[in-house]
């Protein structure tokens, strides 16, 4: 890890954070192989204090599925890449990905859908990502430390090596800065959080299906099966309408995509 080279705000958010997150530690780094790598190092370790890990730069970033993640371009302050470590004890965790996205879209733009079950999408194009991990804490104790990763592109990233381009936050918000943006989402996703807790998706459902990107239009699961998003349960669970009747899709099964060029049937 290295010293960052941008100015952060890291008094005003742990004051924005304390009230919702006691003892909460705030840390920029400038260069890191993934934050949620190193909080899930940290939690296996046994430190659970709460955290918000922010790095300027990540050199292994990591995605859903084990994919890759690569946001910015290689310039501090081209993406925002940090992670929310904390304790957690939900009723259920489903859907837990979904309200993140959520919390983010509603503080940053009115215009940023939710591609299910983890990205924020812009005309078409991704935006952002989340990657949420557990690590349990022993004990018997039925929280467990989670880890809340997620990567936004700030600033305009070339298009190589993409199928299509993705989209940036200064296009929707021009001049706006990684440390902006953190700011304007930092305390919203944290409520979300501490919201999840005690009630769970359920409350949240109509308001993502209101940004839902796949809503009504054709997609293809990684099986092969083709069919008509309908939204999401109160569960989270995407609802596809297939040829053999409404399939419930949970994210650990399967990815979902757009089928290219059709759009609601």
């Amino acid at each position: 890890m290295s010293a960052p080279t941008l100015s952060w705000p890291t008094d005003a958010l742990r004051a924005q954070l304390a009230p919702l997150l006691p003892g909460i530690g705030v840390e920029v780094v400038g260069e890191i192989d993934s934050t949620n790598s190193e909080l899930m190092r940290r939690a296996r370790a046994g430190r659970t204090a709460p955290t918000l890990l922010v790095a300027e730069l990540q050199t292994a970033g990591r995605g859903r599925l084990g994919r890759g993640w690569q946001s910015g371009d290689g310039e501090p302050g081209g993406a925002l890449a940090f992670s929310l470590g904390l304790l957690l004890a939900p009723r259920d965790w489903s859907g837990l990905s979904l309200a993140v996205g959520l919390a983010v879209a509603e503080a940053l733009h009115l215009d940023i859908r939710l591609k299910w079950p983890n990205d924020l999408w812009w005309q078409g194009r991704k935006l952002a990502g989340i990657l949420v991990e557990t690590a349990g804490t022993g004990g018997g104790h039925s929280d467990r430390f989670a880890v809340i990763g997620i990567g936004i592109n700030i600033a305009p990233l070339g298009g190589e090596g993409f199928s299509t381009p993705p989209a940036w936050l200064q296009a929707l918000l021009p001049g706006i800065t990684a440390p902006d943006a953190l700011m304007r989402l930092a305390a919203p996703l944290a409520q979300a959080v501490r919201a999840f807790e005690p009630q769970g998706f359920a409350p949240l459902a109509a308001r993502f299906n209101a940004r839902d990107a796949l809503g009504d239009q054709a997609v293809r699961l990684s099986d092969g099966t083709e069919g008509v998003a309908r939204g999401v349960g109160a569960d989270g669970a995407l609802q596809v309408h297939t040829a053999t009747g409404l399939r419930t899709v949970h994210s650990a099964e399967v990815s979902v995509r757009p089928v290219a060029g059709e759009g609601a049937r």
